[in-house]
């Protein structure tokens, strides 16, 4: 389990999505403006964020001409951990009781359920 994911809380999540979206190093200024636009958060919140990240050793910093930021830990590393988290939590670490609960729940849609089928039988799941 990445014990570096469980550190992150949600707000620095959302830092973490804007880096992960851009696919890039990105400047303060890039990250302050899209969380501003999406969250409608202050600067000084989102500069807090962003040193807290840097402490953990999420996002590296960079000194340029300002400061440029990109991320650490993958999207892909955070969701597995994220996924393991929550099926040891909610389903007592078993993934069949996670899917029981999609289907019964009407999580998934019969479409859902066949291309998982699909996925299942031809092993690319």
């Amino acid at each position: 389990m990445n014990t570096l994911a469980e550190k992150i809380s949600d707000s620095e999540l959302e830092v973490m999505k804007v880096l992960w979206e851009a696919e890039d190093a990105l400047p303060v200024t890039s990250i302050r403006e899209s969380l501003e636009q999406r969250k409608g958060w202050e600067a000084t919140t989102i500069k807090t964020l962003i040193s807290r990240l840097v402490g953990k050793g999420a996002i590296r910093q960079e000194k340029r001409k300002v400061y440029f930021y990109w991320p650490l830990i993958s999207e892909k590393e955070y969701n597995a951990w994220a996924t393991e988290n929550l099926i040891r939590k909610l389903y007592k670490g078993s993934t069949k009781d996670l899917v029981a609960a999609l289907v019964t729940s009407d999580g998934l849609t019969k479409e859902d359920i066949e291309e998982l089928r699909t996925m299942f039988l031809e092993g690319t799941l």
